[in-house]
């Protein structure tokens, strides 16, 4: 099974690859792969949406484009008032991307490609679902949390995590007592105190931060487990801050 890459491309100056798992289908000889049917982007950012396509050997393409209007019609984007402006195709053999740029919430809808030839004319189900938000909406979780002995120091692995999941490759900025961290990605290890306040953001949209988390307080010693160069591993609690 051949996988085909996506990625998101902010106007705002940071660049995301997503790979996942390809979905195929295939009649005949003919089939559209996916690399998922599920993408997450952000408003005024830029979208590539990626497909590779089988056809039987003696088949003569005259014609591929992507739709999301069928009506027993299936408008080619480019010729789609909504999109025409805004569209391209960038085709390589049996590859072919949609690029669609300054994404609007209109945009969040179903995208299938499909293909024109003498002897067939075929759409590659499932298609690719876009949600397109205005805004992220982030959270901070622990992933890994150690401390020393007597609970003198604590260092924790921090993830800012999107409730429409986005591309691991986006670049984030982090926040701790309102100073930035020197990290564009979406964890982050550091030492924290029970003083501490910290959040994130995506790069470009730092105006969206996350809720500030506080209070590392571990949940139970029980939980304590020896780790390499004297250290404890533990789970900590993140709880709100309270002003």
């Amino acid at each position: 099974m051949r996988a085909a890459a996506m990625t998101l491309t902010s106007t705002r100056g940071f660049i995301a690859i997503l790979l996942s798992v390809a979905v195929v289908q295939g009649q005949d000889g003919w089939g559209v792969t996916y690399t998922s049917t599920q993408i997450c982007a952000l408003k005024g950012s830029t979208v590539y949406m990626n497909c590779t396509y089988t056809s039987p050997v003696n088949a003569k393409i005259t014609k591929t484009f992507w739709f999301t209007k069928s009506d027993g019609k299936f408008l080619d984007l480019k010729e789609d008032s909504n999109y025409n402006s805004r569209v391209t195709y960038i085709c390589d053999a049996k590859n072919c991307s949609l690029k669609i740029i300054e994404l609007k919430e209109m945009d969040s809808t179903q995208y299938k490609f499909r293909i024109i030839s003498p002897q067939k004319l075929y759409f590659g189900p499932p298609g690719v679902n876009l949600s397109v938000i205005d805004r992220p909406h982030l959270q901070v979780h622990v992933s890994r949390s150690s401390c020393y002995s007597g609970d003198t120091c604590v260092q924790v692995e921090l993830r800012c995590q999107s409730s429409c999941p986005l591309p691991d490759n986006y670049k984030y900025i982090w926040f701790k007592n309102m100073d930035t961290f020197q990290s564009d990605t979406s964890s982050y290890s550091t030492n924290i105190s029970s003083e501490d306040k910290i959040s994130c953001a995506v790069k470009g949209y730092e105006t969206f931060r996350s809720p500030p988390v506080c209070e590392f307080t571990p949940q139970s010693s029980s939980n304590m487990s020896p780790f390499s160069g004297g250290f404890y591993l533990m789970h900590y609690n993140m709880t709100g801050c309270i002003y």
